[in-house]
C-alpha cells in the first residue's frame, strides 16, 4: 500500500469512528427521555398527576373523589371533542387555496367557547368534590385546580422532594 492509500484509509477510519462515537453519545443522552416516553405510553390512563395527588388520601375517599372527577370529565368530554373538531375544521379551511378568514375566526371562536365550557364543567366538578372533603383532604387536592398537568406535576413532585429533603440526613 502506498502512503496516499494509507492516509485515505486512516481518514475514512477516523470519520467512521467519529460517526460511531457521535451516535453513541446521542443514544446515551436521549435514552432516558425515550424510556420515560415509552413508560408514559404504557401507563394506564389513571396514572399520572391525579393519581399522585390522590395517593395520600384514605382509600374510600380516593375512590369517591376519582368517581366524582371521572363523572365530571365524562360530562365535559363532548365539549372538548367539539372544540377539537372546530379547531380541525378551522385548520382545514385555512389550508384551502382561498382563505375564508371570517370562517376560520368563527371556527376558532367556537373552539374556544367549547373548550371553556368543558373547563367550566371540570372546574365546577372539582369544586363540588372539594366541598365534600375535610380541610386537610382539600389542601392535599388543591393541585387539581391547576390548569396544566405540568403545573400539577411540579407541585406534587416539589412537595414530595421537599419531604424527601427534610427526611434525608444533611451532609
Amino acid at each position: 500500500m502506498t502512503a496516499k492509500t494509507l492516509k485515505i484509509a486512516l481518514a475514512v477510519s477516523v470519520a467512521l469512528n467519529l460517526f460511531a462515537v457521535a451516535g453513541g453519545v446521542t443514544y446515551v443522552v436521549n435514552r432516558d427521555r425515550i424510556e420515560r416516553k415509552i413508560e408514559d405510553q404504557r401507563r394506564p390512563g389513571r396514572e399520572g398527576p391525579l393519581a399522585e395527588v390522590l395517593t395520600d388520601l384514605d382509600p374510600a375517599v380516593r375512590q369517591r373523589v376519582r368517581a366524582a372527577l371521572r363523572e365530571s370529565a365524562l360530562a365535559a368530554r363532548p365539549d372538548f371533542e367539539a372544540a377539537r373538531a372546530a379547531r380541525r375544521e378551522a385548520i382545514d379551511v385555512a389550508g384551502q387555496p382561498t382563505l375564508d378568514a371570517a370562517r376560520v375566526q368563527t371556527l376558532l371562536e367556537q373552539s374556544r367557547v367549547a373548550e371553556m365550557r368543558g373547563r367550566t364543567r371540570l372546574e365546577n366538578g372539582a369544586v363540588a368534590v372539594l366541598g365534600t372533603l375535610t380541610p386537610d383532604e382539600r389542601k392535599a387536592l388543591t393541585p387539581i385546580l391547576q390548569r396544566k398537568g405540568d403545573a400539577r406535576r411540579a407541585i406534587v413532585h416539589g412537595e414530595r422532594n421537599d419531604r424527601q429533603r427534610d427526611q434525608s440526613p444533611s451532609r
